[in-house]
């Protein structure tokens, strides 16, 4: 073989390797069509950008910024308790024995009352029962109930002295005392004096002994602030005075309410000044 034969064989090399590299440069033209290579950086960042957006945004709505405002929070109670609340409320406040003319007359401050209840508007005969509320408004809750005895001829609204009645309304309960030493827990102020001892007999002829070992003094014609034993009567002596709440002596009163010795130290255990406690005091239905 010629030298030039060989230099021409060698020269067929080049062209092999020029299709190649025109293969190659083939190739990268092709690739043109789909997206030139300094467009790669900007997609990329443009994906990380939406995807920093993403996570702001599921941030914000699962967890608002400390100084947004909060919503309002609705302190009331479920609407179906208070609907239920609603129904459960009393019309007669817990005093169905009482007409609602003389619930206006219990002041709005009270919440202990004692409830004396005749069995007829001339009838001695009557029940006691002790009440409290939690608040102004409330109704009230019976907590203790007993038998009581009021004036032998029943009630008055006018009553007058002498006439053997007792009187009906509502009246505040501020003073106590008795021939004993008050029982533990007592919060009124407690006059014990030998002062306090019944003379004579009852109405039916039964003794009055032990009447007044415990005394509440019930505010009708009396000047509240003072031993029950204070004579004092500021609408006149024609009203008749010093009527209390006491010791039952198994008959009619002259117009005291009596009710059994442990009911008694029961009141005087439980009553508390700072409850503003009444007596509300009356034949069924007043």
């Amino acid at each position: 073989m010629s030298k030039h034969a060989r230099a021409g064989s060698r020269a067929t090399r080049p062209t092999r390797r020029t299709r190649a590299g025109g293969t190659r440069r083939a190739d990268r033209t092709d690739g043109a069509s789909r997206r030139p290579r300094g467009s790669r950086p900007l997609a990329f960042a443009a994906a990380l950008g939406l995807l920093g957006f993403g996570a702001a945004w599921v941030y914000l709505a699962h967890d608002p910024p400390a100084n947004a405002a909060a919503p309002a929070a609705d302190a009331r109670p479920p609407a179906e308790q208070r609907a239920a609340r609603a129904a459960e409320r009393d019309p007669f406040q817990g005093l169905p024995e009482v007409s609602e003319r003389t619930r206006a007359k219990i002041p709005a401050d009270a919440r202990q009352l004692i409830l004396v209840t005749g069995k007829a508007k001339d009838s001695s005969e009557s029940t006691a029962a002790l009440y409290s509320r939690p608040a102004a408004g409330a109704d009230w809750l019976k907590s203790q109930t007993w038998p009581a005895r009021n004036g032998a001829k029943g009630w008055s609204t006018e009553r007058t002295y002498g006439d053997l009645t007792s009187p009906e309304g509502v009246f505040a309960l501020t003073d106590a005392g008795g021939l004993l030493a008050k029982p533990p827990g007592t919060k009124f102020p407690y006059d014990q004096d030998g002062g306090f001892v019944a003379s004579g007999l009852g109405v039916n002829g039964e003794s009055l002994r032990g009447s007044f070992d415990y005394v509440v003094a019930i505010d009708f014609n009396r000047k509240p602030g003072v031993s029950p034993l204070d004579p004092t009567k500021p609408e006149g002596e024609e009203k008749g005075g010093n009527i209390w709440l006491h010791v039952d002596h198994d008959g009619p009163s002259q117009g005291c309410v009596g009710i059994p010795k442990a009911a008694m130290q029961r009141v005087l255990e439980t009553l508390d000044p700072a409850a503003k406690p009444v007596i509300v005091m009356g034949p069924k239905g007043f």
